[in-house]
């Protein structure tokens, strides 16, 4: 791993780095404690399409995830987003880009969710091989939106990953079957989040996908406004339900 930035912002320690992947190099975003604590929790955040590895959610969260839990945090640049991009534009002219650019890759690229899911096991080989974070004993993933859509897969088909967070998405679109296929293969506690006003995602597909997941620990937790109204008393409960569900992993364990 490669270390791009290093900067303390309280007590959370905040990089960016790169990893090399299978096809090219992986950029990423690291949050741990700042007092170089033990981290024996670690979440993968994925964002959504147009979005980035360290856009504001997504920090609050993982910095989030630190503060109160001593959780550590990673996320990756998408297929097409962040520092992936090679163009000079303007956040949001390369946001608007990004995502149409990501819609058009998920449209026709038949190979870009087994590429994530490989850039991920990536990412967790690579954080899990330091010796930072050879005390951490359970993996989590966090991911909406287009952070299901390539996530959901990586969650079906990686075992370390013991908890899980979803949803802004449905039963629908260019991958259906695979996302249908993928979801029954879910038996990880999950919580599902869902715009009820989604201008994106019909509630009917998001229910429809809840219902699916082969998790028998699950829960919908919808809520009024269209699909980036995710309110910030969610994203706490999100947090919330990894950090118990990872808890109860650990004491299994013990």
């Amino acid at each position: 791993m490669d270390i791009d930035l290093d900067e303390t912002h309280g007590a959370v320690r905040e990089r960016t780095a790169t990893i090399v992947g299978k096809t090219d190099a992986i950029p990423v975003a690291l949050w741990t404690p700042a007092d170089e604590s033990p981290v024996e929790h670690l979440v993968l955040v994925g964002h959504g399409a147009g979005g980035h590895k360290r856009q504001e959610y997504v920090t609050a969260l993982a910095r989030g995830l630190v503060r109160r839990y001593g959780f550590g945090a990673v996320a990756m640049d998408g297929p097409v987003h962040g520092d992936r991009r090679r163009d000079s534009l303007s956040p949001e002219e390369s946001s608007t880009l990004a995502f149409m650019e990501f819609v058009q890759a998920w449209t026709s690229d038949v190979d870009l969710t087994d590429r994530m899911v490989d850039d991920w096991r990536t990412v967790l080989d690579d954080l899990l091989a330091e010796n930072e974070f050879a005390s951490v004993i359970n993996v989590g993933y966090w991911g909406l939106s287009m952070g299901t859509i390539l996530g959901l897969p990586l969650v079906a088909s990686e075992p370390r990953i013991r908890a899980c967070v979803l949803g802004l998405m449905g039963a629908t679109g260019p991958t259906v079957e695979r996302i249908v296929d993928d979801a029954a293969r879910i038996t990880i506690p999950t919580m599902f989040l869902v715009q009820w006003d989604d201008e994106l995602f019909a509630r009917s597909d998001a229910f429809a996908l809840f219902d699916l997941l082969g998790s028998t620990d699950k829960q919908l937790l919808a809520t009024p406004g269209r699909h980036g109204d995710v309110t910030s008393e969610n994203f706490r409960r999100s947090g919330e339900f990894l950090h118990d569900r990872l808890q109860v992993e650990e004491n299994r364990a013990n």
